[in-house]
């Protein structure tokens, strides 16, 4: 399912609460996250799951079946408006099969998370909701960052109707954004006519040219109408392998466009309709 319209949006007042599907949060970020949330005048809960720890895997916020039901208590409470991820790390695909997508799609309103959860944002796609792909609330990308953050909250209050990258192969297209972090990206493949957004963080050229060459080989871009390429830090020079892997298959591309693991990261809207100018890098989203 399509969705038609942008990600629902935050006002002030609204309660969000606070999840974490993948890692265990770092205590002292995580509260520091929460006191700069109460300053944009948001009723911010914690999930209590939030706070744990696998007792024998220590990369998981607690088991499985509580991150699920942390996830589900907080988007189908009628008094939630948003529910927001703390951090990534590892973990979100482990809750896919546990989650009831019926209950998912019966309810409208602001998801955000990014790297590890981008599992999570083709789930709600698939569930016909849009998302928010930024910076997650117990990290440095929004503790710390003044411009990813400020950029955040512009958009869950306002919303995104442009953003600009560098036009790398010239063309034109409109589809519905899905994508994310190209490590969780497998199956299923995009829908039809779908314009893809990938980023990475500290993957060798060799690594991203094997992630971009499995999903080749698997038919993943065979019905893509075109590409958003974010940031690859720590990635190293990924010119050649972009070029040679993504530039030939006759679709629009935009390179260089400031989402993903970076300074000042921008926060886009997923499953929504966007348009792609290869040649200016512009993204228009909207109908």
């Amino acid at each position: 399912m399509t969705p038609t319209g942008g990600p629902p949006l935050l006002h002030p007042g609204d309660r969000v609460v606070v999840i974490s599907p993948a890692g265990p949060v770092t205590p002292t970020l995580l509260e520091a996250g929460v006191a700069c949330l109460r300053t944009w005048d948001l009723d911010v809960r914690v999930a209590p799951e939030a706070r744990t720890t696998h007792p024998t895997l220590p990369y998981l916020a607690g088991h499985d079946a509580d991150r699920a039901r942390s996830l589900h208590r907080a988007w189908t409470d009628p008094d939630v408006a948003g529910v927001l991820c703390a951090r990534g790390g590892y973990g979100s695909a482990r809750l896919a099969d546990l989650l009831d997508r019926t209950a998912l799609s019966a309810h409208r309103k602001v998801f955000l998370g990014s790297s590890d959860t981008t599992v999570l944002h083709d789930l709600f796609r698939q569930a016909g909701i849009p998302t928010w792909f930024g910076p997650m609330i117990a990290t440095t990308a929004f503790v710390e960052d003044t411009a990813a953050r400020d950029h955040l909250r512009r958009a869950l209050f306002t919303g995104v109707t442009s953003y600009r990258g560098t036009g790398l192969v010239p063309g034109t297209a409109r589809g519905t954004a899905v994508g994310g972090t190209l490590t969780l990206l497998g199956d299923p493949p995009p829908p039809d006519g779908a314009i893809v957004l990938l980023e990475d963080v500290n993957e060798e050229p060799y690594r991203v040219d094997r992630m971009l060459t499995g999903l080749l080989r698997s038919g993943w871009f065979a019905h893509v109408a075109g590409i958003v390429l974010g940031s690859w830090t720590g990635c190293g020079d990924l010119a050649p392998v972009i070029n040679d892997r993504l530039a030939g298959l006759g679709v629009p591309v935009v390179a260089d466009t400031p989402f993903g693991h970076c300074a000042g990261q921008l926060t886009l809207p997923l499953g929504v309709s966007v348009e792609i100018d290869g040649g200016t890098g512009v993204v228009t989203v909207g109908p």
